[in-house]
């Protein structure tokens, strides 16, 4: 179980409830997979895409990404947070990560383009120079969160206390204003 397989592409493939079967994964496709409660723990994915996949229940602890994409994938509630975020580097394209949890975890210049991110953890986080394009924030909790150089331009829903996180630098629009603001009860036309 620890060999590495190298350039595969992984089609209509159910791994739920089981441990991946190799120890590390580089530059392999994964589309339309299945790990739903798959232990995918301490496993290593080097430059993988991940295309219409469900990580509903999956296990994370110490799982290495590095190089990945993640497109149109389904992570509701997954825990980031527990990852190994040594040499972290993935982007998220039109996936939903709803009530997923990002505490603590270090994961910066990450890129999410058109993600929900709906009740999202980030207490604690560092995502340093990271982009939320196009992305829906209702409800994502920022607490203690270094969100410096972080581009929010085009992000939605979110609110966040300049208070009680690290925003030199981050981007915002003027439409978003009303999310930083939120907790003094303005009305911002």
């Amino acid at each position: 179980m620890n060999h590495s397989i190298f350039d595969q592409t992984f089609k209509n493939d159910h791994f739920s409830g089981k441990k991946l079967p190799a120890r590390a994964y580089d530059n392999c496709t994964f589309l339309n997979c299945d790990f739903t409660a798959t232990n995918m723990s301490t496993v290593t994915f080097l430059e993988c895409n991940f295309d219409t996949c469900n990580f509903d229940s999956t296990m994370l602890k110490e799982t290495s990404f590095q190089g990945v994409v993640f497109k149109a994938s389904k992570m509701l509630g997954v825990n980031i947070g527990s990852c190994n975020d040594f040499m972290f580097s993935a982007k998220f394209e039109d996936c939903n990560l709803d009530y997923s949890s990002f505490y603590g975890f270090t994961m910066k210049n990450t890129i999410f383009h058109n993600c929900s991110l709906k009740e999202a953890d980030f207490t604690d986080a560092d995502i340093v120079g990271s982009t939320f394009h196009d992305c829906d924030l209702a409800k994502a909790i920022f607490e203690n969160t270094n969100a410096e150089k972080v581009d929010f331009s085009t992000a939605k829903n979110f609110t966040i206390d300049p208070e009680m996180n690290k925003l030199k630098k981050a981007k915002f629009s003027t439409s978003g204003l009303a999310g930083l603001l939120y907790k003094y009860d303005l009305e911002i036309k």
